[in-house]
Parts: structure tokens; C-alpha cells; sequence
């Protein structure tokens, strides 16, 4: 891993052993007394979802490293989760990675095509060379998407950026209950079933304690770099009961009260800047009593849900933590906890049992959310809570994750290092930016950052360190300008002022206005002076004109340096296609593939052909082919020895078509043929060889999306696409040989909602 030219030996090569001296070259040592990292990244988790930030939900963990530590009131992310975890790597700005938006949303521009260049080296590909064992457990979504599955490449995934081991899942969201995991550069099954108690936080948990033990069984001084990436607090929103069961009753008071009642602890604690003010609730947030009490039961019960999945993640990190100090290391270990970007806003105005509805443009019934109120937070689920607890998670900022006002992009900071740090328990005030982080934690451990990684030529940080800041609470700010763009919304951010544009997608644009309909020419700005208010609560956009004008030319200026041109609001009708095809041929055994990849079947007529070599006797069940899960899919299976077509729409109406007959014994061409009739409708016709065996019409396909449920043949790889496969596995060995895939006609895009599925997925 040294990237180096191995050095010339330097001992005596004789002719005989008594003759010659034996020579090592040194190994890579880290500077004396370096310290550990521990970095937490949370997902989702808004300004104000901490206890230590004003939260009455029950962080015990991180209000001890507060407590103990720093707390910062001025961090800043992107808005959006790969673009801050690439910011967060590197120390570079995110169009300076390629990585403006998702993975999945890669367009061929250089800020756009979501491949990080290897002149923005990675901290983990820093230390590893300097000393230190690098491990890496959680979400990573770092990866262009076409990388994302077993057969492609893998010089994004984790091990091909420094970490030494990793665990955990590629994509950008994962069920919690049924993860699609990963094991260093493999697939692996889940080790338990929920009913077996498992949980993927508490897993993550177990192999970051594995890889310490690890570690000091082989080194006992070496300092090591672990990078903790849960998938919480992101949806969907599940934790064991017994985390949301005390929540009961607790925000039956409703958003407007409980953000109240944050700001006032903020204000007390001395969080807030003096004299910030509570922005307004906006129009398109609907205050808490003009609900019914129906919504209010059922929204409040979302919101438990979100409280036990925080404290719940909260107790794992916790066991992170004491394991380090039963080490007796926790003195000399960084720990840094923070967020990804703003609360999320993506249950919508009435939150989500099942937020595949939200993506696939289907109206959700509150009768049926209420009927299922009792499973929210469990393995059947799939639920996000309604925006009005994303805005209040923010308190006192405005606005959601995905815009570059303050709800958009400003986080929780808390950073732990009892040996070097000031006095414990103080706020820090300075501007901190995510792509400050690396330098910062480089400059406190002692390493110049390197000209060269693997021979490759270093690109210079955007970021700035601020260690001084970890010691003297009085340090200067010295990150001073900063731009933002994210999605077509864009801010600048100088010295104190900030000029802000809310351009958002088109079907993005939840306040009712044409905003991200605009030409980006007629965008109307807004101007604050951040440093005396914090909350953006009063626009002087009109009072200082000049000001506004200067900040909007920097802007430009920034955007031009770092890759940001061309700007476009419209992810959806981009994306990097090359991968795309209408016919594919899998063989048994293969791992499961993202959604991105697999073969895309919606709303178009296709044929699933499966060769089989069916045994002339003996029970016969198992799976063929097919994609998603409990939230919705489809599934080509055999039971009872003869074929099944099932499809489920978004986990409320199954539908099954069965063949007629038991399959015949030896050699038989399986297929299941697929027929639009109309919009999202359609007949699939079962046939064994040139027979046909089985016909039925289908209602409805899913439109858009099956969820975070991959694509598979031969088994199923998370959850069951109907509950009478819950018992069904693989078929016997050397029954399936390969099938084949045939989409027919053009494939059916929707850009708009492409690009509402994809900002989920962060």
C-alpha cells in the first residue's frame, strides 16, 4: 500500500550466510503519539435531532463526546449525502470530485461524472501510508454507479481507496432489517433474520469492535482510522421496539410546539448565536392543529419511530466508544460525529408507511397507513416521517437537505480528543465547512499532505484546517469564502454575508412557486448577513444591492474554478446510460445488481427465459429470476413444481399468475412473457418450451422504482417480492442453467420522477 519504489537493498549479500547481513526496510510508522479517528457520519440527521443540540430525543452517546468535547454551531455540508462524503474524504469541493450530485445522476461533464479523480486522494489513502490501519463499516455511495456490482470494476469501492477492510452497503440507502451487504470486496448474506434479533446498525457496530480487536491482537500501539457510516437516521425509519416504545406520547404536542421548545434549549444552552431569531414557519408546512386527529396520531407515531431509530443508533455508536476506552485509548482518540446534510424532506407533507408510493407517484390512503400504524419502525415496513418534523429537526434554520439555505446545509459538529482539546464542553463559533475536516485532522496528527499518491500527482485542498480552533475558542474563522450548488439552487457564502437562490428541480419545488421552472437568469436572490443573523430571517437583498452583487460575481467566479458549469436543475434526464442495453444473459449464481443497472422492464412488454433441467421426482421450489422485495417487484419462481409469475405493487396488491401444469422432467425452456395492454398494465402469458401453460392479467405495474430491493437470479437477495416466497430458496444445484432477458420497445423514462427517486436515495 506504500505506492513507492521498493528501496534499494542496504545490508551485505555475500557468498554464504555467515558472510552477508540481513537488512529490512522500515515499515510505515505513524508520527509519534498519534492519535485514533473515530469518524461518525450520520445520515439525514438534522441541526436540531440531538440531544446536545437542543433535541429532547435521547442522544446519550453524543451529548457525552459534547460534554466532554466541542460542540461546533457553524458546520457546514453540501445538501446532499455522496457530495458531503466525498468532501468529507478528500478535501476538495464536490464538482471538484465529479461528484455534484448522486451517483446515479452522472452526466458526462467533469463536476458531473461522479468518478472521483485520483489526484483528490482520499485521507484513508493519507494514512494508511503513513501508519495507520484504515477501516471503513456502513453506507459508502461513493462509487460511480456502473461500479456498483460484483462483476465491474472496483477502484471506488472502498478497499481501492485506502481502507484496508470495509462492511456494509454501496448504495445510498439500504432496508435496515434485510441490508444488501458487502464484506470487503464481496457479497455476503445477512447473518440473522430480524425475528433473530438482527439489526444492520448493530451489526456495523460488532465488525468495527471485530476490526479493533483485530488490529491489537496483531499491533498493540498501531493508531488506526475508523470511519463509521450508519444508515441511519435515513429512511426507512426502523429500530427494534424497544428503542421507540419509550418515545410514546412524547410529540403528541405537535412540530410547532416541539420546535419551539428546541429553540428555547438551544437559546439556553448557548448554542445560538445571541440575538438569533426562529424563522417562520412557511406556508407549505401546515400547522399542527389545523390536522385532524387522525394525521396527528398517525404523524406523531412517525416521529417515535425517528426517535427510537436515533437513539437506537446512538447506543451503537456508544458501544464503538466504550470499546475504545476499555482499551484505554480514548484520551488520544479523535472522535468527530456529524451529518451528512439537513433533515430530509422526502416523506412529504403527510409522511409514509411505504415510500415507494411517494416515488412512484401513488396517492397513499391515511385509512391504510393507520391500519398499519402498529408496524412502522419493523422489518415490514418502509416509512419516512411527514416534512413538518423535517423542518422542525432544523430548528431554527430554514428549509430541508437538497437546498443551500441553512436547514440545507448547516450540521451538527462534535469533535472529542480529551488529551488535546480545551476546555471541554464549549461551542465553537467558527465557519467550518465539510471540506475542512481532512486538513484539519492531517495538521492535528502531524502529516504534511503528500505531492503524490500511488505516482499520481496531489491536487491542493479546497479546505482549510482548523486546528487552532480545537484549542483556542477565540481562533479565527479562516475559512472565509464558500460557494454552494446543489440541484440548481446555488448560495455564497463570504466573510460573514450570504447570497442564496432557491432553484430547485421543477417537481422539487414544494413552496407553490415557478422557482424551478425559472431561467436561471431570472432567479430572484436572497441576501443575508449570517454573521448577525443566523436563522436567515431578515433577506437585505433591497437594502444592499452592491453587496449582493459582489457575492453573486464570486459566485461565478467559484463556480468556474471548481467545475460547477454547465448548471442544470434537471438530474433526472441525465444520467450515464452506457450500461443499458435490451438484452441481458445471467447464469446461476450470479450476485445480486443495483436498480441502476439492472435490466429495466417497467412499462414496456418483455420475456423472461429460464433453461431448466427439471428432476423427474422429488419436491421442487425455488427461485429463477426477479427484482425488488416486500415494497414491491416481481418474481419468476417455481413451487410445487410448477412456474409462478408474481407481481406486487408497492406491497398492497399481489398478484399471481400460475402455470396450469407441473413442469416435465428433463430440459425445458421456462418463460414468462409480458404484454402491455396499456399505461402501467399488462398479460403475462407462462409457457413450458412452444406450450403455454398459464395467462392473467396484471392491473397495474410498478411505474417508477422497486425500492432498494436488487435485482437476482437464483435467490432472493433482501426481502421476499410476495409472502409466499418467504420460504422459498434457491433450486437445487444444476437445475437453473441461465436466463435470458428481452425488453421490447422503447424503455419508459420519467426524468421528473427519476430525479425525485434518486434525491431519496441519499
Amino acid at each position: 500500500m506504500t505506492g513507492r519504489k521498493a528501496q534499494e537493498f542496504q545490508g551485505v549479500v555475500g557468498r554464504t550466510f555467515a558472510e552477508s547481513t540481513a537488512w529490512w526496510p522500515p515499515l510505515d510508522r505513524a508520527p509519534e503519539g498519534a492519535p485514533n479517528v473515530v469518524m461518525v457520519l450520520l445520515d439525514d440527521v438534522g441541526y436540531a435531532q440531538f440531544g446536545c443540540y437542543g433535541s429532547d430525543i435521547r442522544t446519550p452517546t453524543f451529548d457525552r463526546l459534547a460534554s466532554g468535547g466541542l460542540r461546533f454551531n457553524n458546520f457546514h455540508t453540501t445538501a446532499l449525502c455522496s457530495p458531503t462524503r466525498a468532501c468529507l474524504m478528500t478535501g476538495r469541493n464536490h464538482h471538484a470530485n465529479g461528484m455534484a450530485r448522486i451517483v446515479e445522476f452522472a452526466s458526462g461533464f467533469p463536476g458531473y461524472d461522479a468518478t472521483i479523480p485520483p489526484e483528490n486522494g482520499f485521507i484513508s489513502e493519507i494514512l494508511v501510508r503513513n501508519g495507520y490501519a484504515t477501516y471503513a463499516v456502513g453506507k459508502w455511495h461513493l462509487a460511480p454507479a456502473t461500479e456498483m456490482h460484483l462483476g465491474g470494476p472496483r477502484h471506488h469501492w472502498p478497499l481501492g481507496k485506502g481502507f484496508e477492510r470495509y462492511y456494509g452497503f454501496l448504495a445510498g440507502e439500504t432496508d435496515q432489517y434485510h441490508p444488501d451487504l458487502i464484506d470487503d470486496n464481496h457479497q455476503v448474506p445477512v447473518p440473522r433474520t430480524p425475528e433473530e434479533g438482527y439489526h444492520l446498525t448493530e451489526d456495523l457496530a460488532d465488525k468495527a469492535i471485530g476490526y479493533l480487536k483485530d488490529l491489537r491482537s496483531y499491533s498493540p500501539d498501531k493508531p488506526f482510522f475508523l470511519y463509521v457510516a450508519p444508515g441511519a437516521c435515513h429512511a426507512p425509519h426502523q429500530a427494534p421496539p424497544e428503542y421507540i416504545e419509550p418515545y410514546r406520547g412524547q410529540f403528541d404536542l405537535g412540530w410547532d410546539e416541539w420546535r419551539q421548545r428546541v429553540f428555547e434549549r438551544q437559546t439556553a444552552s448557548g448554542l445560538l448565536p445571541s440575538g438569533t431569531e426562529l424563522s417562520e414557519r412557511p406556508g407549505w408546512v401546515p400547522a399542527w392543529d389545523t390536522l385532524s386527529d387522525d394525521e396527528r396520531r398517525l404523524y406523531a407515531r412517525m416521529m417515535e419511530v425517528y426517535a427510537g431509530f436515533m437513539t437506537h443508533t446512538d447506543a451503537q455508536v456508544g458501544r464503538i466508544i466504550d470499546f475504545v476506552e476499555r482499551m484505554g485509548e480514548l484520551d488520544n482518540t479523535i472522535v468527530l460525529v456529524m451529518s451528512d446534510n439537513g433533515a430530509s424532506a422526502e416523506g412529504g407533507p403527510q409522511g409514509s408507511f411505504n415510500e415507494q408510493y411517494f416515488f412512484n407517484f401513488v396517492p397513499e390512503s391515511l385509512e391504510e397507513n393507520l391500519r398499519r400504524i402498529d408496524d412502522l419502525g419493523g422489518p415490514h415496513a418502509n416509512n419516512h416521517y411527514p416534512w413538518g418534523w423535517a423542518w422542525a429537526g432544523n430548528t431554527p434554520l430554514k428549509r430541508f437537505k437538497r437546498d443551500t439555505h441553512e436547514g440545507g446545509v448547516t450540521d451538527p459538529l462534535i469533535v472529542h480528543w480529551p488529551s488535546r482539546l480545551g476546555t471541554p464542553g464549549e461551542t465553537r463559533r467558527q465557519y467550518v465547512h465539510a471540506i475542512d475536516i481532512t486538513p484539519t485532522l492531517l495538521a492535528a496528527i502531524g502529516i504534511t499532505p503528500p505531492t503524490h499518491i500511488a505516482g499520481v500527482e496531489q491536487s491542493p485542498f479546497d479546505g482549510v484546517s482548523f486546528v487552532d480552533a480545537l484549542t483556542d475558542g477565540a481562533a479565527a474563522s479562516v475559512h472565509v469564502t464558500q460557494y454552494y450548488e446543489m440541484l440548481g439552487s446555488r448560495a455564497l457564502y463570504h466573510d460573514g454575508w450570504k447570497a442564496v437562490v432557491f432553484h430547485p428541480p421543477a417537481m422539487m419545488a414544494y413552496d407553490g412557486t415557478d422557482a424551478g421552472r425559472r431561467a436561471f437568469d431570472d432567479d430572484i436572490w436572497e441576501l443575508y448577513h449570517v454573521a448577525e443573523d443566523f436563522s436567515e430571517c431578515h433577506d437585505v437583498a433591497a437594502q444592499y444591492p452592491d453587496k449582493l452583487k459582489e457575492l453573486q460575481a464570486l459566485w461565478w467566479s467559484e463556480a468556474q474554478q471548481h467545475q460547477v458549469l454547465p448548471l442544470n436543475n434537471q438530474p433526472g434526464r441525465y444520467g450515464d446510460q452506457r450500461m443499458r442495453k435490451d438484452r441481458y444473459v445471467y447464469h446461476a449464481g450470479i450476485s445480486s445488481i443495483v436498480e441502476h443497472l439492472a435490466p429495466n422492464l417497467r412499462n414496456r412488454s418483455f420475456q423472461l427465459a429460464a433453461a431448466l433441467s427439471v428432476p423427474a421426482e422429488g419436491a421442487l421450489d425455488g427461485i429463477i429470476v426477479g427484482h425488488g422485495g416486500h415494497s414491491g417487484g416481481y418474481c419468476l419462481y417455481v413451487q410445487d413444481r410448477r412456474v409462478h409469475y408474481v407481481n406486487n405493487l408497492l406491497g398492497s396488491q399481489v398478484t399471481t399468475v400460475s402455470a396450469e401444469v407441473e413442469l416435465p422432467p428433463g430440459d425445458v425452456l421456462v418463460r414468462a412473457v409480458f404484454t402491455a395492454t396499456g399505461r402501467f398494465r399488462g398479460e403475462v402469458e407462462l409457457w413450458y418450451g412452444d406450450v403455454p401453460v398459464g395467462r392473467g392479467a396484471i392491473a397495474m405495474t410498478t411505474p417508477l422504482t422497486y425500492g432498494v430491493d436488487p435485482f437476482f437470479v437464483g435467490e432472493q437477495r433482501m426481502t421476499p417480492v410476495s409472502p409466499a416466497l418467504a420460504n422459498v430458496g434457491r433450486l437445487p444445484d444444476g437445475v437453473l442453467d441461465h436466463v435470458v432477458i428481452d425488453a421490447i420497445g422503447p424503455a419508459y423514462r420519467d426524468p421528473d420522477g427519476e430525479a425525485r427517486l434518486g434525491m431519496a436515495r441519499q
